[in-house]
């Protein structure tokens, strides 16, 4: 299962995560909470913001990189 990200657009910290994930080559799933009501849930039981990571060993992770990322609701 490769890296999991939920993100929401217009969010500047989850575009560079993006961004420097691509660059890294670091196989990832972009989750956009604005156009799944099942991934908002999931995201919603984790944080209040994105990004949000899921790791290959269920590891959560807030943020990106020293950025908390962006308020969602």
């Amino acid at each position: 299962m490769a890296l999991i990200m939920y993100s929401i657009p217009g969010c500047g910290t989850c575009a560079r995560a993006k961004r420097e994930m691509i660059e890294e080559e670091i196989d990832f799933e972009e989750r956009n909470i604005n156009i799944n009501e099942q991934w908002y849930q999931e995201a919603i039981k984790l944080a209040v913001t994105v990004p949000i990571f899921i790791h290959e060993d269920d590891r959560v992770e807030i943020g990106w990189r020293g950025d908390s990322g962006c308020l969602f609701q």
